[in-house]
């Protein structure tokens, strides 16, 4: 049971004592703790007795601390240990310097910052020029002689960025053209129409979403792997031990996920082609009742293959723009951890990005040439 705090004042020959009893907490502590300190500037040189006060919080400890302040001889303090400790810790925090109020920063702060990031993408757009010079030298050194191809890398690439991406793009893309084929339904069929959802799905699966979907897929997948493992390499310098051997990284890294990425993109654009007519041909058939045959025929007679190889011809570019952030933010991570996170969420989402950019510059080059 709570008992509110109190305190009496007591004179022997020992001296003069506050001896505080109660419960000097926040719910209870009252006026008690004014008091003390009244009695103690007015009266100074009491001890302290806290041996029969009840509980005690930072409020209390608070209380009579500033009375403990006020005795110009304090004497003594009687008190358990644990009070003791709550009593040391206010203390300690009383006395501690004020938190400093944030200055204003002036409007030059802000010039400053326009500067840096100015100056941080200027940086970057040297390094990409430098990464794209230095590739294009070992692609040239390649060329020259074909015998520096390192094959095994290459096809154990291709295998992980492509054929065991297959199962994700496919299901990916096959949910993509059902979509397209329930809203086609549904829009088509306000105007009597539906018919031609057929022809929606298969001009969006072949010509956009087919390499968008694996381009995005592969940006999170293969972006990311390359970023992580080059830049695992060069925070355990196995890049430098590379230099020092006389193996240049590029050719050794960088040009193997070049080409596997050149070898499976297209691959798997076709994949995600048939996995996507495959979802819009189900959708179809179960919602507009248009048997797959019928599906199939409208698309060979009303969607040119033309549509399928615009799409195409988006592979090796997407390939490029993938593998080529994917390795140079591997190149630039540093030699802590923090930075091995950065750079591979800038990977991911730069590619992302870039991929998008590029389809939308591809969507208005074929707008004008009229494809």
């Amino acid at each position: 049971m709570s008992t509110p705090a109190d305190f009496s004042l007591t004179y022997d020959t020992a001296g003069r004592t506050a001896s505080l009893t109660g419960d000097w907490t926040a719910v209870e502590l009252g006026d008690a703790g004014a008091r003390l300190l009244e009695e103690m500037r007015h009266e100074r040189g009491f001890a302290l007795d806290l041996t029969q006060i009840g509980r005690c919080d930072t409020a209390g400890a608070y209380a009579i601390v500033r009375a403990s302040e006020a005795r110009a001889n304090p004497g003594g303090l009687k008190a358990p240990k644990r009070t003791e400790r709550l009593l040391e810790l206010v203390g300690h925090a009383l006395k501690a310097e004020p938190v400093p109020e944030p200055a204003i920063r002036p409007v030059e702060d802000l010039f400053s910052r326009l500067g840096g990031g100015l100056h941080n993408v200027s940086r970057d757009a040297y390094d990409t020029m430098a990464f794209v010079g230095h590739l294009i030298v070992v692609i040239g050194r390649v060329i020259a002689d074909p015998r520096r191809i390192r094959w095994a890398p290459i096809f154990s690439l291709a295998e992980r960025a492509g054929i065991d991406a297959i199962p994700i793009v496919a299901i990916t893309t096959f949910f993509i053209g059902a979509v397209i084929g329930f809203l086609g339904a549904n829009e088509l069929s306000q105007f009597g129409a539906q018919v031609f959802a057929v022809e929606l799905i298969g001009v969006a699966v072949m010509r956009e979403f087919n390499i968008v979907i694996t381009a995005v897929l592969l940006a999170g997948r293969s972006a990311s792997s390359f970023a992580a493992e080059i830049g695992s390499m060069k925070m355990n310098q196995e890049i430098d031990a590379m230099r020092v051997m006389g193996v240049d990284p590029f050719e050794a890294l960088v040009l193997p996920r070049f080409l596997a990425l050149l070898i499976t993109i297209p691959l798997l654009t076709f994949v995600a082609t048939l996995a996507g007519l495959a979802g819009g041909l189900i959708v179809s058939w179960l919602v507009l009742d248009l048997s797959p045959a019928f599906f199939l025929q409208r698309i060979v007679e009303n969607v040119s293959v033309s549509q399928f190889w615009i799409a195409m011809s988006k592979a090796p570019v997407m390939a490029v723009v993938i593998a080529g952030i994917g390795c140079r933010q591997g190149m630039e991570v540093g030699g802590d951890v923090e930075s091995l996170g950065r750079r591979v969420t800038a990977a991911v989402v730069h590619a992302i990005f870039s991929i998008i950019l590029i389809d939308a510059l591809f969507a208005l080059l074929f707008m004008e040439l009229k494809i």
